[in-house]
């Protein structure tokens, strides 16, 4: 891995350095392909010094930034140390294959890497920018005056993230935490799986080898992972049907309000819909934001496999290529009759 690492990053040192101010800590790569790198006054100038005006809204250490050098708007993530233990050497070369790993992962549906500062203490990665936001601010927090998302654009983004995770997948990477913040919306409400949640995935498997108490989100908790030491493909596949079941129904995975009345997880508040799955029953089950506009029968298709996904047993839940397939059809399909819609029950 060193031998790698400095091939592909020979202007870095792992021995921590007097860092001038300018010009840029390190020089820019002629490989297109390869992650930029940026100095810390590049950053600092790029998000007015993370200024409080700049922050991606519900995502900590996430910033909207202008970059002069590339003259692109960008998303700047602060990244946590994957080893907080680890001498600076070490660590430092951590984070440099965590960037080599998540530079060689292209597809349409993954947030591109551009590139990332590793001056001194600070550890940063450089992202696209993605405009419309993240999936959970369209469901559980919509722009004033912002129409909901309709079914068939629910179908479609629900689509590209299979289709993302299985790329992951079949890369060897694996979400730990798969969440609705997770997934951001570029123009035509095309979905990218951020890569924030890969730095989770490394971290994570630290922990994980050192013997440490990991403790999970709430909201989604794989028991699994903690059993065999390391995030499972099949854990990524109940988080997609978390994530599946929020853009059917438009409640939050984990309802933080301490008043709210019945079961505050969502997957709980499901299972008598996936019991005793009949159309009565389903229609209650959907978002009252859709007004009854989605084809009943895809209801059903997405629903079904919604609860494949969170099966208890991982060796019961759906694989990921046939989610992508289902998800693909429903997400094509336009043409159903009006009358095969229904509306949602009072």
């Amino acid at each position: 891995m060193a031998s790698r690492l400095a091939s592909c990053f020979p202007c870095l040192s792992t021995r921590k350095k007097e860092v001038p101010p300018s010009p840029p800590a390190y020089p820019r790569s002629r490989n297109p392909s390869a992650p930029q790198t940026f100095s810390f006054e590049e950053i600092a100038a790029a998000t007015s010094n993370f200024s409080d005006d700049c922050p991606v809204v519900g995502l900590e250490g996430l910033y909207k930034g202008y970059l002069k050098s590339i003259n692109q708007v960008v998303a700047i993530r602060l990244q946590p140390v994957i080893d907080p233990n680890a001498s600076a050497d070490q660590e430092i070369m951590e984070f440099l294959g965590h960037v080599l790993k998540i530079s060689a992962l292209r597809h349409p549906n993954l947030l591109s890497l551009i590139g990332f500062c590793a001056v001194g203490d600070h550890r940063i990665l450089v992202h696209e920018y993605m405009p419309l936001g993240s999936l959970e601010d369209h469901l559980h927090d919509p722009s004033p005056g912002k129409s909901p998302l309709d079914w068939n654009t629910r179908m479609t983004i629900a689509a590209g993230v299979a289709r993302g995770l299985k790329y992951l997948h079949d890369k060897g990477f694996v979400y730990p935490c798969m969440r609705s913040r997770d997934i951001f919306l570029g123009d035509g409400y095309h979905p990218k799986l951020s890569q924030y949640g890969l730095a989770e995935h490394d971290r994570l498997a630290a922990q994980l080898a050192k013997g440490w108490n990991v403790r999970f989100p709430r909201d989604i908790t794989f028991a699994e992972t903690w059993m065999v030491g390391k995030p499972l493909p099949e854990s990524n596949v109940y988080g997609f049907g978390v994530v599946l079941l929020e853009m059917i129904t438009g409640r939050r995975a984990f309802n933080d309000d301490q008043d709210a009345v019945g079961d505050r997880h969502l997957v709980q508040w499901a299972q008598p819909f996936l019991a005793n799955v009949r159309q009565f029953e389903l229609c209650r089950m959907a978002d009252p934001a859709l007004q009854g506009r989605y084809p009943s029968f895809d209801l059903r298709k997405a629903v079904a496999y919604a609860g494949l996904c969170i099966q208890e047993r991982p060796d019961m839940r759906a694989r990921i290529d046939t989610v992508v397939k289902v998800l693909s059809h429903l997400a094509n399909d336009v043409d159903r009759p009006e009358s095969s819609h229904h509306a949602a029950p009072n």
